[in-house]
């Protein structure tokens, strides 16, 4: 019998001690994981194998006032292939088909298709790009093209829907219509009607558990949702979609003419402060213009003349003038300490009233004006201001409205010629939908409105949310100041010295103020001069139904940067479009016309009428129209020469009828 070594026994022990050890150390490990870290563990294998995804709900569509569509949701897909998953013979037998049928479809070449096919299945692709971007009519038929149509997993297509928004009106209003976005932190940008009404358009999120199944696929788990997606509501803008086309387009031609750097066109309906067109219109470095940024809301700038008019309604409430004071325009230059006003017109207008002043927007007048009537109490003129609400913000839903600027003595920027600059519009700042709403207080006899962009919040056929008519201050001044300025609107277009009167027409009563307002004018270098040319008012002038504003920056000045040429026209061709589209109703009180001579005519051939002839009536001064119903009454042909009453027939009054056909009438 023989004995292993004893170094060789030690060893065998050793072994057999560390794989009881380690035996021990598994058991503990599985204890411990099945006691204490179990839980843990669990969480990690579903998250592995089970996920909750979110269901995207549909976004709410925003419509024009008519119910016409400015922005809609539409599923959108991408088709992808899984080369992997389809068999050899129906990879051959199919892929020629299927290139035919994409290259049908989607315009490229047969041999495009089936190139992306054979490499897919080459280098086991299992996610080929095949198209983007598909509606919904393409995805339901390229589902049945040859292959495709055996589904995914002999056929390897791969299907993917997307959510995306579309703005059928195009590039009109598209940055008022906007949008809403979020980044892969959940931060916002909103931007426009989408923006500023998300809260109701944008759908309350649903939640989905879904189990992997293999590479990059998922299978949903169990019939329902975790949490059902709640679609969004439908918002009605107060949009009219023809008022915006009519806007867009006339701004867009007077841009391309004058070759500005932007624009901006906003029409308001005047009793309701609805908003029916708000077009905004910038230069891009290929000389194209397009919805870039929303300056009608958002820019804020020295308005010029157009400021004239709140200058003087501020001026008459406090009694310091009326529109029959006189005053000097100094010969068009008049200096207030170290600076210059100076008038358009090279000699100023001599002595005029300040009606007058108002009408040829003399600079020199207003800066005087204001300028002796508050210089001993400056802040008395800021405060008139401040409390018709101009310096205000119009608290739009739309995000970054522009902040107004009014300042006051003791202000940073404020120095002894304020007054006379604030008088004519500069060392002011608003935006023009601040200044037309000012505009339409005055239409509206006083009362000062918000602007609106929404009408209601629907859900289907149920109303969410209802939006009424805004009144900020129901008279910014008093009813006697408003019937004077609205005369003198008028008269700054149909006064032959008016600065609008180039804008009077014989079918529309227009009213309102032009303004041209200088930019960088601290610049020392010319070539950086530039002008704001603008005009704010209503129409028609006696009825205001809508207020309109139409701002345009930078004009070349070699073609033109007066107000009155430059925004003058399309604030006219504005108006003059809307009114041809919705004429204005006028009711008569009377439509009764009496004459007794037309009564006698009517009952003498009445009578006549009525009686049976055996001979041919005598017709001699019976109007033509009458003569002739009456001879074809009686069966007889009728010809006619000439125009008015009967002078003459052919046939003589007393001869039978029997033997007569026809009869020709001489009218005179």
């Amino acid at each position: 019998m023989s004995f292993a070594p004893k170094h060789i026994l030690i060893r065998l022990y050793l072994v057999a001690g560390g794989m009881f050890l380690f035996a021990l150390a598994v058991m503990f490990k599985m204890v411990n994981i099945q006691t204490t870290d179990g839980d843990k563990y669990r969480e990690l294998a579903m998250q592995r194998t089970e996920k909750m995804f979110t269901i995207e709900p549909t976004r709410g569509n925003l419509y024009s006032e008519d119910g016409s569509l400015l922005a809609t949701s539409v599923s959108r897909y991408t088709i992808r292939f899984d080369a992997v998953t389809v068999s050899a013979a129906n990879f051959e037998a199919g892929v020629g088909p299927l290139s035919r049928a994409l290259s049908e479809m989607l315009g490229k070449p047969v041999s495009h298709y089936e190139n992306i096919l054979r490499k897919a299945r080459a280098s086991k692709d299992r996610y080929a790009l095949i198209a983007r971007n598909l509606d919904y009519t393409q995805y339901k038929a390229i589902k049945e093209f040859p292959l495709f149509k055996l589904g995914p997993y002999k056929g390897g297509i791969i299907a993917e829907q997307k959510i995306v928004r579309e703005h059928p009106l195009g590039k009109i209003a598209e940055r008022s219509v906007g949008y809403e976005r979020f980044d892969e932190n959940g931060y916002a940008t909103r931007v426009g009607l989408e923006g500023a009404f998300g809260r109701y358009l944008r759908g309350i999120e649903g939640k989905r558990l879904k189990q992997k199944i293999a590479k990059g696929q998922w299978k949903p788990i169990g019939l329902d949702n975790i949490i059902e997606p709640q679609d969004g509501y439908d918002v009605i803008s107060t949009i009219d979609i023809n008022i915006q086309d009519i806007a867009h387009h006339a701004l867009l031609a007077q841009l391309e003419h004058y070759k500005a750097e932007h624009g901006s066109v906003i029409v308001m309906e005047t009793a309701t402060g609805e908003i029916k067109a708000i077009s905004n219109l910038g230069r891009t470095e290929q000389d194209t213009y397009y919805e870039r940024l929303n300056y009608a809301i958002g820019e804020s700038h020295e308005p010029g003349s157009t400021f004239k008019l709140m200058s003087l309604v501020a001026a008459m409430e406090d009694g310091k003038l009326d529109t029959g004071t006189v005053v000097n325009t100094e010969k068009g230059i008049w200096r207030i300490y170290d600076r210059v006003v100076r008038d358009s017109r090279r000699g100023g207008y001599g002595e005029i009233s300040v009606g007058k002043a108002f009408e040829v927007s003399s600079n020199t007048a207003f800066a005087k004006m204001i300028h002796e009537n508050y210089k001993d109490d400056p802040s008395e003129f800021t405060n008139r201001l401040r409390a018709m609400g101009l310096d205000k913000e119009l608290g739009m839903p739309i995000k970054g409205e522009g902040v107004p600027v009014i300042r006051s003595p003791g202000e940073k920027g404020w120095s002894g010629i304020s007054l006379a600059w604030m008088s004519h519009g500069y060392e002011v700042s608003l935006t023009p939908l601040q200044t037309l709403a000012f505009y339409n207080a005055i239409a509206n006899d006083g009362e000062l409105v918000r602007p609106r962009l929404i009408k209601e919040v629907r859900e289907w056929n149920r109303t969410v949310a209802h939006f009424d008519k805004e009144v900020l201050n129901p008279a910014i001044c008093s009813q006697q100041t408003v019937q004077k300025v609205q005369q003198l609107l008028r008269n700054v277009v149909a006064s032959p010295d008016g600065t609008g009167h180039g804008l009077e027409s014989p079918f529309l009563s227009l009213a309102g103020k032009t303004g041209t307002a200088q930019k960088n004018y601290a610049s020392r270098d010319p070539d950086k001069l530039g002008y704001i040319s603008t005009f704010a008012g209503y129409f028609p002038a006696d009825n205001p139904q809508y207020s309109c504003i139409v701002v345009i920056h930078e004009p070349d000045k070699s073609v033109g940067y007066y107000g009155a040429d430059v925004a003058g026209p399309v604030f006219n061709s504005v108006a003059s479009k809307i009114t041809s589209n919705k004429p204005v109703e006028t009711r008569l009180k009377n439509l009764a016309v009496a004459s007794s001579g037309l009564d006698q005519e009517y009952s003498g051939y009445y009578t006549l009428a009525q009686q049976q002839f055996e001979e041919v009536p005598d017709l001699e001064g019976m109007s033509g129209m009458d003569a002739v119903s009456l001879l074809e009454n009686l069966g007889l042909e009728v010809e006619i020469r000439g125009n008015g009453k009967v002078k003459k027939q052919s046939v003589s009054k007393g001869t039978d009828l029997k033997g007569v056909t026809k009869i020709i009438l001489e009218l005179s």
